[in-house]
């Protein structure tokens, strides 16, 4: 977006495709949350528009927070990049604390500020981003060395250490794959990519055995036929989803697995539900538009003005690609199981409302990009 001679705004095509994308996706997602919790919230809270009403909050807020954050300038951010990491950080403990914290089949996840629930890991992701984006930008050339990578790997550490232990494996995941790969883009060299590659490697398995239910979940994932109303029964609801779509599916708001066969049908598990209702053809295409979005935003990222505004929005980017690729992996059954929304479709007011105000930040690079 600039102004023209004239004093009017004008919109690049760039910006006008980003935008176009994440409504259609927002849009597609409040349809996609009413089908796949109707039922479920009509027999819980006797309202089956109760999960409809929390999704539509957080567009709204997602809403005004992308239009603000396209129109200030970013490099604000900078300046504020510590308080929004401390923020995040606060929010992460509170979620600990008494009074503040909801707990939720066995996780600390949530705060509760004013009867609103607010999932915290949501914001740290983007703060880890900030964080990386503004070290990055100013020392390119110290991340060639070991002693220049301590930084980064302490911001990102901090981050996953108080989300692994909510527990949240699949957010730790995320923050990790999303710094590995914000650091290769930086310029960290082949030899120190190998080196905390291996060390991920073996960290992995590690977690997996330190809690005895991610074992439970792994296990299940190798055969969920060996507790198919245990462990089990979420990726084999889950796969009979995908497999009753077919092609071209049962049609909107057909699905027979909403009627509480598949849970959480609304919100980690509503690709299951997209892909019996609009089939295998639909999924593919919804997919397409993710990754149009995601190369949309790189090609902002190359053409910023400045390397922190290229890495700004490149690691928005590389969260929504990262997200996305592991949800999918999770409900297809080709990762062991474990809970990450799809970004801007599932249900989870702080999650859409989060990644509509980071594509804000991604429309301001593209505006001032397009400055002459």
């Amino acid at each position: 977006m600039v102004k023209t001679k004239n004093n009017k705004l004008h919109f690049s095509k760039q910006e006008i495709c980003i935008v176009l994308l994440v409504l259609f996706l927002v849009v597609f997602g409040c349809v996609m949350v009413y089908s796949a919790s109707s039922y479920s919230a009509q027999y819980k809270y006797g309202n089956q528009y109760f999960f409809l009403c929390k999704q539509l909050f957080g567009v709204v807020l997602g809403l005004f927070a992308m239009g603000v954050l396209a129109l200030v300038d970013y490099h604000i951010l900078l300046k504020f990049r510590y308080v929004i990491f401390a923020i995040s950080i606060v929010f992460l403990v509170l979620v600990f604390v008494p009074g503040f914290g909801v707990k939720s089949f066995g996780a600390s996840r949530w705060v509760n500020l004013f009867g609103l629930s607010i999932q915290p890991s949501e914001l740290a992701k983007f703060a880890l981003v900030l964080m990386l984006a503004a070290y990055l930008s100013k020392n390119h050339n110290k991340i060639k060395s070991f002693k220049g990578l301590l930084y980064p790997f302490a911001v990102a550490g901090i981050l996953c250490a108080l989300v692994i232990i909510e527990p949240s494996m699949s957010v730790t995941m995320c923050l990790a794959l999303v710094t590995m790969f914000m650091l290769i883009v930086g310029g960290m060299s082949k030899k120190h990519t190998m080196l905390f590659s291996s060390i991920a490697t073996v960290c992995v398995p590690l977690l997996i055995v330190a809690e005895p239910y991610r074992l439970k979940r792994l296990f299940a994932f190798l055969d969920p036929w060996a507790s198919p109303l245990g462990e089990g029964f979420q990726l084999i609801q889950s796969l009979y989803g995908l497999g009753n779509g077919g092609l071209f599916g049962v049609g909107l708001f057909n699905s027979r697995q909403k009627y509480l066969f598949l849970p959480f049908a609304e919100s980690d598990f509503i690709f299951s539900i997209i892909g019996e209702e609009i089939g295998f053809v639909g999924v593919v295409c919804l997919l397409g538009v993710f990754a149009m979005l995601v190369f949309a935003i790189f090609k902002v990222a190359l053409n910023a003005k400045d390397r922190f505004g290229s890495l700004l929005a490149c690691g928005v980017g590389l969260v929504i690609g990262v997200q996305t690729l592991l949800n999918v992996a999770v409900v297809t059954g080709s990762i062991p199981p474990t809970g990450l929304p799809l970004p801007f479709i599932s249900s989870g007011g702080t999650s859409v409302a989060v990644f509509m105000a980071a594509i804000g930040v991604v429309l301001n690079v593209a505006r001032q990009s397009n400055q002459k």
